[in-house]
């Protein structure tokens, strides 16, 4: 089974599976057709975050680790004597080292079963022969328009090649990323013996052993890293381009921070909610943030965790402030203390702050030994040094704006085969409108540092070597060490937000998992945004108009800023699941927007 955000992903993974193929294999060509078909939502320069069991050790959740660090010149020192006081939104300041597509031929390399040649053959000829654009992606480019005529002509060129934004259902192409991954697909035949020469100690390609699929996967990766993609990359972000902060700055990714990079795998972090393990990343990620969750309201009755009711509602977005709360002040890539954010203990005492009345206050916990992080509260903002009528176009993630309206998310895709091997991923980054477009290869860097601060003494201010604290968030759902579940979405801040409503549905309510996706949604916002320009909204709410104008009515007399949303607005999420007694499979995506698709047999 395959669940995906787009149709043809979903497609590209299944036919995988129907050849053969694992479930890794087809999870990794269906992220590379995501790249293709969702530009405006992810790309080859962003970021990933995978978790996922095997069928040989289903009880052991492991997370893959697609998140590059911040550049070794990428000091608070150089972005403050730029004149910047935020991490810029859009450009090449903004980008940390990519780490996308090194993760997906990391998860091929080991786990596996495909050469890489059959499973990039879906994406590339999809870049190289066209598919038809989604209305989102046209709408994307028409609101970066004049960002692209006026700062930024290489992403012009690319995605306006007639001078104008493509219409709906037109075929489009992307010949440079096809030429790119031709190669690299070149480059993996030609250096593997090097690579297999390296591992034995030979002294040439030709003293070694004939060079395995593996050796062809790593040469491919080397040639990504430290080969004619990196080279362009160096070269290209060297001139000075437009950001959101309305300044021009020149990107500071160097040979040794591509060079340098790896993808790689982490223990994941879990807790017990209702008899099931719930597997997230660290804390490195907001991941944790959905654990913290379940441990509080696990001290609830079911009325409580009903999130259809104005009690459930209440007191779920009353635990969502708390947690995000501890998120901002506690999580980065540092010494998190997530025994004790974790504990049951502490879930008690969080517990106890939840009232009958919406807190409209930012409140994190108390914990031994560490300060809480304050970050700056601001409800707007204005760069300093921007340039007359300067307009932020192309920044933060492209996810639900605050009045409800879907401006697009990010890209998720989950697997299981009928072995038992699943995988949940949430690829991101590296949108066509994240900073220009880099000719020579046909993608764009990322923006993941606009997560980070530049004021010192968080666990997220920015640091050379530090992942930032990313928002990309998949779930493993286990019973008994067996994993019955993948799920995720896209949507920046709103991810753990709104997978907990399927959780608490699936597992308290009783939902399928397609009656928890069409469900009405729902996420506050009052918090410090993860993505430029960092405002928040005290007590704001916003929820799908279909959870009743009762509850509705009952939320705002409690205290909540309500904001209404369309009845089918908020979220986008997909799942596969396994029944471990019977191996039956089945997967459920969401109907938001006509575009994310489930298939199987």
């Amino acid at each position: 089974m395959t669940a995906s955000t787009h149709w043809l992903a979903t497609a590209a993974a299944q036919a995988v599976l129907e050849r053969g193929g694992n479930a890794f294999d087809a999870a990794v060509a269906g992220a590379f057709v995501l790249h293709i078909v969702e530009p405006h939502l992810n790309g080859p320069g962003g970021d990933m975050t995978g978790v996922f069991a095997t069928a040989e050790n289903p009880c052991r959740p492991i997370v893959l680790v697609g998140q590059g660090p911040a550049p070794s010149a990428a000091t608070t020192e150089h972005y403050l004597a730029e004149g910047l006081e935020l991490v810029p939104g859009s450009g090449a300041l903004a980008a940390a080292i990519p780490g996308a597509v090194d993760a997906w031929l990391l998860l091929l390399r080991d786990h596996g079963t495909w050469e890489l040649g059959p499973v990039l053959a879906f994406a590339i000829d999809y870049a190289r022969n066209g598919h038809p654009v989604l209305a989102g992606v046209c709408a994307t480019i028409s609101s970066v328009a004049d960002l692209f005529a006026e700062h930024w002509p290489s992403s012009a060129d690319r995605w306006m090649p007639q001078g104008r934004a493509p219409v709906p259902g037109e075929l489009i192409v992307n010949q440079a990323w096809a030429r790119t991954l031709d190669r690299i697909l070149a480059a993996s035949e030609d250096g593997a013996g090097m690579v297999a020469a390296s591992e034995q100690g030979a002294t040439s390609a030709s003293a070694a052993t004939a060079p395995t699929r593996e050796h062809r996967i790593d040469a491919a990766r080397i040639a990504w890293s430290e080969g004619f993609v990196a080279r362009e990359i160096i070269e290209f972000i060297r001139e000075p381009h437009r950001h959101s902060s309305g300044t021009d700055h020149a990107g500071v990714i160097g040979a040794d921070d591509l060079a340098g990079f790896r993808a790689g795998y982490e223990p994941a972090t879990t807790v017990t909610f209702r008899g099931h393990t719930i597997a997230k990343t660290g804390a490195w990620g907001q991941g944790p943030a959905l654990l913290q969750a379940l441990m509080i309201l696990d001290g609830f009755d079911d009325d409580h965790l009903d999130p259809s009711t104005a009690l459930g509602a209440h007191t779920i977005l009353e635990t969502i402030k708390l947690v995000l709360a501890d998120r901002e002040a506690y999580y980065g890539d540092a010494d998190v203390p997530l025994d004790r954010l974790l504990s049951a203990d502490y879930a008690e005492e969080r517990r106890a702050l939840i009232t009958e009345r919406a807190s409209h206050e930012v409140r994190p916990g108390t914990l031994p030994g560490h300060e809480p992080a304050s970050p700056p509260l601001r409800t707007e903002y204005t760069p300093p040094n921007a340039m007359a009528g300067h307009v932020a176009a192309g920044v933060g993630e492209p996810t639900v704006a605050r009045t409800g309206t879907t401006r697009g998310d990010t890209c998720h895709i989950d697997v299981v085969d009928r072995a038992g091997n699943m995988v949940s991923a949430t690829p991101s980054g590296g949108w066509l409108q994240s900073s220009p477009t880099i000719p020579a290869l046909g993608f764009c860097l990322g923006s993941r540092l606009q997560m980070t601060w530049l004021e010192p003494g968080s666990p997220s201010t920015l640091t050379p070597g530090r992942r930032p604290r990313t928002t990309l968030t998949p779930t493993l759902v286990l019973i008994d060490g067996e994993p019955v579940c993948a799920l995720g979405s896209p949507g920046g801040d709103q991810q753990d937000q709104w997978q907990l409503l399927y959780l608490l549905r699936t597992i308290v309510g009783g939902y399928s998992p397609q009656q928890a996706i069409d469900a009405p949604a729902m996420h506050t916002n009052s918090f410090a945004s993860s993505f430029w320009p960092r405002v928040w909204a005290p007590g704001e709410s916003v929820v799908e108009d279909r959870l009743g104008a009762d509850v509705i009515a009952e939320l705002e007399a409690r205290g909540h800023r309500i904001v209404v949303a369309g009845g089918w607005s908020l979220g986008r999420l997909s799942s596969v699941s396994r029944d471990p007694a019977t191996g039956i499979l089945s997967a459920a995506a969401n109907p938001r927007g006509a575009q994310g698709y489930a298939a199987g047999r």
